[in-house]
């Protein structure tokens, strides 16, 4: 049964409030991989760690701090929805290699090496020339290895996923994308790169974000398990999980931080576009407190098994934070 599962939601962006710890209670999830920044610096990623150590303390009968998976276990017995941090950028390491084990120890457990476009480690999808992983960056991919920080490729270009998946040597994760033969988009990752990925013991995260799934918001609930269904085939199930990339309750305001940070005098649209420039309809069938459960008995009618439908929604992240935010002695 659903409950008796790890369930955990790889990526959410969505407005952290009382209101909606309460219904990610409600849900069964049992963790969640937040965003903890986008194009924030080192001085304002403090800010923002300061941000969740107050709704921590407001809201502690709701939600807990994620350092380790025994902190999900433990969100799990006590009825509660565990937190763990990611960067979608490396801004939070300014220049500084030394400030990736800082971030670290605060618990940043997740970052990404870029976020869309050219960042000082790699080159994001919407650039047109991918030069792949930089001099800094291969350094970075060596320290975040050491102290068991997770590399996310999922806003990154092609070429330089493909050499962090080889430089690093440990798995690394798409926490939050499509393949492209599911839906055609910038952010969506090919079947070289999620071969690569999954042969060395890498993990997808299925993205719910519409302009990222087949039929856009009117994607149904058997279409994207079709399409869990078909990479499940191609790659296997362990390597396989949800990251929606929820953003809810959010204002437009944030959108356009996501896309334009401090780079842009322009507005730039991303997936989207001046007649199409707000956030896309949600998928009914997920957006609300029974979304993950309605993934997973998706998943049994797709003929899934219990076990490996509990490993898509939870049990994968589960084992594959277990080994991968230890630090190396």
């Amino acid at each position: 049964m659903y409950q008796d599962h790890i369930v955990i939601d790889g990526l959410q962006y969505s407005h952290w409030d009382r209101n909606y710890f309460k219904m990610l209670q409600a849900s069964g999830i049992n963790a969640v991989h937040a965003t903890l920044v986008y194009h924030e610096d080192a001085r304002q990623t403090m800010t923002r760690f300061a941000e969740w150590n107050s709704r921590f303390e407001q809201n502690s009968d709701l939600i807990l701090p994620v350092y380790s998976v025994t902190d999900i276990e433990t969100a799990k017995q006590q009825g509660k929805v565990g937190i763990f941090f990611g960067a979608q950028n490396c801004s939070p390491i300014d220049d500084e290699i030394g400030l990736i084990s800082v971030m670290r120890r605060l618990g940043l457990l997740i970052m990404q090496l870029t976020y869309n476009n050219q960042s000082l480690l790699a080159t994001g999808c919407y650039e047109q020339n991918d030069s792949g992983i930089t001099r800094f960056g291969q350094q970075a991919i060596v320290e975040m290895n050491r102290v068991g920080m997770i590399i996310d490729m999922s806003h990154s270009a092609e070429q330089s996923t493909l050499e962090a998946i080889e430089i690093s040597k440990r798995p690394i994760c798409i926490s939050h994308a499509n393949p492209t033969t599911a839906h055609e988009a910038l952010r969506n990752k090919s079947d070289t790169v999620i071969s690569a990925l999954t042969k060395a013991g890498g993990l997808l995260g299925f993205s719910l974000y519409p302009f990222h799934l087949p039929n856009g918001s009117d994607c149904t609930l058997n279409d994207f398990c079709t399409m869990i269904a078909d990479c499940a085939d191609k790659y296997g199930v362990e390597h396989l999980a949800i990251g929606s990339d929820l953003c809810l309750n959010q204002p437009q305001a944030v959108l356009e931080w996501m896309r334009n940070g401090r780079w842009s005098k322009e507005m730039d649209y991303g997936e989207g576009n001046a007649n199409n420039s707000g956030w896309p309809d949600t998928l009914p069938w997920f957006a609300g407190k029974d979304g993950m459960e309605n993934i997973y008995n998706g998943l049994l009618k797709h003929g899934f098994n219990d076990k490996d439908a509990g490993k898509i929604i939870g049990q994968n992240w589960f084992d594959f934070l277990e080994s991968g935010i230890k630090p190396i002695a």
